[in-house]
């Protein structure tokens, strides 16, 4: 079933197409990567459907609903979250609270209760946050400032702060950007464990073949703006014109 459908989608900057006319579709419970050069429209992308940014032309579909143009919290509301490529937290504040707070903001429609009706909905959201800190195995340190994690359980709040809202679907901007081969496989593992234990629909954004290839279901490539390939993995693998566009011609 298709949870996200982009038509035509496209991005204009005075006149610069950052994104041309890009067409895809993202089934439920896979995990879809986007790949390509710097500079090839892949944030740009993920900005016009996350509400950052509204599309020159287009539309973006969710769950059948066209929520295109929608303000970026209102887009959360409807089931989409985005960790971002540079960790987004309170560094003074504790794990806990960074997570509690990303809770209490998606209060007003992410979460499957209504805070109004409901007198224990401090509790509700500790619930939420603890299950999210547990989820991205960082249960035991809900207390440490955020400031005083290491780099790849910084990178793990974010994805738990993201999770917060109870997303159908995620979107993962470089999630192992600057990580040790160590801290690059737990994340691996931990996209693994989200989709399988969540039942989540990620969208991958990822310039580590070897993480990529690993995960993806579905890669769509993108090259100045528009898709060149949209396919399983080992096609893309061996698309001449992915080798051209994304490697100069090497084989991936």
């Amino acid at each position: 079933m298709a949870l996200l459908e982009l038509e035509n989608l496209t991005k204009e900057f005075n006149g610069l197409t950052a994104v041309d006319r890009v067409s895809m579709t993202v089934e439920e419970g896979t995990t879809h990567a986007i790949i390509g050069p710097n500079g090839a429209g892949k944030s740009t992308t993920i900005n016009c459907v996350t509400g950052l940014l509204e599309p020159t032309e287009g539309t973006v579909t969710f769950k059948g609903e066209d929520i295109t143009g929608a303000e970026p919290h209102a887009v959360v509301q409807k089931g989409i979250s985005k960790s971002f490529q540079t960790a987004s937290i309170f560094p003074e504040m504790s794990v806990m609270d960074n997570v509690r707070m990303a809770a209490f903001a998606a209060e007003h429609g992410a979460f499957r209760f209504n805070f109004l009706r409901r007198r224990d909905s401090y509790d509700a959201v500790d619930d939420v946050a603890f299950r999210m800190l547990e989820e991205v195995n960082l249960g035991d340190v809900g207390d440490v400032p955020a400031q005083n994690l290491p780099y790849g359980d910084k990178r793990r709040l974010e994805i738990a702060i993201a999770l917060a809202s109870e997303p159908d679907l995620l979107f993962m901007d470089e999630p192992t950007a600057g990580m040790s081969p160590e801290e690059t496989e737990q994340t691996v593992d931990l996209i693994e464990q989200l989709q399988e234990d969540l039942g989540l629909t990620i969208v991958l954004v990822e310039h580590d073949m070897e993480v990529i290839f690993r995960v993806a279901d579905q890669i769509a490539v993108l090259h100045r703006g528009g898709i060149i390939a949209d396919a399983a993995p080992e096609e893309v693998k061996g698309s001449p014109d992915v080798q051209e566009a994304y490697l100069g011609g090497v084989e991936i």
